[in-house]
């Protein structure tokens, strides 16, 4: 009896195995072939989708793809929605609503609502869940459900070169500078100053940069070290893999 046993667990180990590398296989197989590049959008018809970008399968909610414009070089991660408009189906003229620039990410599970203007710069990197919106319900009539009241809506823009973290909130009116770091979580509504660092719910500036004095509170870190010219990827791989030995010879 215990024999047989041994048999039926090492039968049922092996169909597990089987099952999981088929799933794992036809799941790598499905983001292949269901991810959106310009070469092969699928059903999905952008007004500018830029060579290089490639939206990740599975994509979240998007529509009103005739009025976005996404730029060249652009990582879009799974999960992530794009719209234009309230809704599907409506007609929003003749201007494009929502423009991402070249070299934009947008991380997994990421939201870009755009019922009015926004546009996000270029090399703009955002982390997981992020969301980005320029409209906001009003609850001006204290009798009437807010979910029934006409939301407000107000032009977003992002300037290039910016990053905002895990679970940074753009609230609607938002316009943000060139180069600045939007911490993680924060939520950010008004004007914020090129090279500037803003946290906090309301989001404010904790730290700014000038030409005279740097950056204002300084920097805990030290300043990076630029890599030396003409140095080749194959030299970064082995210094980065000296680095790794090092680490743990440190720590063992």
């Amino acid at each position: 009896m215990p024999r047989n046993r041994n048999t039926f667990s090492s039968l049922a180990a092996w169909r597990r195995r089987v099952v999981a590398h088929a799933l794992q296989g036809g799941w790598r197989w499905a983001q292949q072939a269901g991810a959106v590049t310009a070469e092969h959008p699928g059903r999905l018809r952008f007004r500018r989708l830029g060579a290089g970008t490639r939206l990740a399968f599975p994509q979240g909610t998007v529509f009103g793809e005739r009025w976005i414009e996404i730029g060249e070089c652009c990582i879009i991660a799974e999960q992530v929605t794009l719209t234009a408009g309230m809704m599907p189906g409506l007609d929003l003229g003749t201007e494009t609503v929502l423009t991402l620039g070249n070299g934009v990410v947008l991380g997994r599970g990421s939201h870009v609502i755009a019922d009015t203007t926004v546009t996000i710069g270029s090399d703009t990197y955002c982390g997981p869940y992020v969301y980005i919106t320029s409209t906001n319900h009003s609850y001006d009539d204290p009798d009437e459900p807010i979910g029934r009241q006409w939301p407000r809506s107000e032009p977003v823009s992002i300037g290039p070169g910016c990053w905002l973290g895990t679970g940074a909130v753009i609230l609607p009116g938002a316009r943000i500078g060139r180069n600045v770091v939007v911490a993680a979580g924060a939520v950010v509504r008004g004007e914020v100053p090129d090279h500037a660092v803003v946290a906090g719910a309301p989001a404010k500036v904790v730290r700014r940069w000038d030409a005279e004095n740097g950056w204002q509170p300084p920097l805990r870190t030290p300043a990076p070290v630029p890599l030396p010219a003409n140095v080749t990827p194959e030299q970064l791989a082995a210094l980065a893999a000296w680095e790794v030995e090092q680490a743990a010879g440190a720590s063992s």
